[in-house]
C-alpha cells in the first residue's frame, strides 16, 4: 500500500468512516477528550457525532479546539493518525466546524467537480 502522503486522501465526517477503511483519509473535528495514556483522543466532528484517533505514540504536547488529523480509518471505524494539525483560531473568529460539514457535503454530493484523484496520463 502507498504511504498515506503518496495518496489522495479524501475528507470525511464521522458518518463516513465505515465507508472509508483501510484508505487515507482528512478528519476535522473539535478535541473533546484525550485518552489518559495519551495515545488517543476524541474529536466531535461538524454534525456533532464524536469519532475516535489512535495514535502510535503518546501526545508530547496539548492539544485543544480544532484538529485535522490526516491518517488511515481502522477495521474498528477509528483514524490512525500519521500526523495531526491543530487549527488555530483566525484573528478571534473560531473555526466553524458546521460550515465545514457542509462543504463535505457538497464535495460528496459532486465528486465531478471536487476529484479526490488526479488522473494521470500515459
Amino acid at each position: 500500500m502507498a504511504s498515506v502522503y503518496e495518496s489522495p486522501k479524501t475528507r470525511i465526517n464521522t458518518s463516513m468512516l465505515s465507508q472509508y477503511i483501510n484508505r487515507p483519509v482528512c478528519f476535522v473535528g473539535r478535541l473533546q477528550k484525550v485518552h489518559p495514556t495519551g495515545k488517543s483522543f476524541t474529536l466531535l466532528d461538524g454534525e456533532g457525532k464524536m469519532a475516535t484517533v489512535e495514535l502510535n505514540d503518546p501526545l508530547d504536547e496539548e492539544l485543544s479546539g480544532v484538529v485535522e488529523v490526516i491518517g488511515v480509518v481502522s477495521g474498528k471505524a477509528t483514524v490512525t493518525a500519521t500526523e495531526y494539525t491543530v487549527l488555530r483560531d483566525d484573528k478571534g473568529k473560531p473555526f466553524d466546524l458546521e460550515v465545514y460539514n457542509e462543504g463535505l457535503k457538497i464535495i460528496h454530493d459532486f465528486p465531478q467537480y471536487y476529484p479526490f484523484e488526479v488522473a494521470t496520463s500515459s
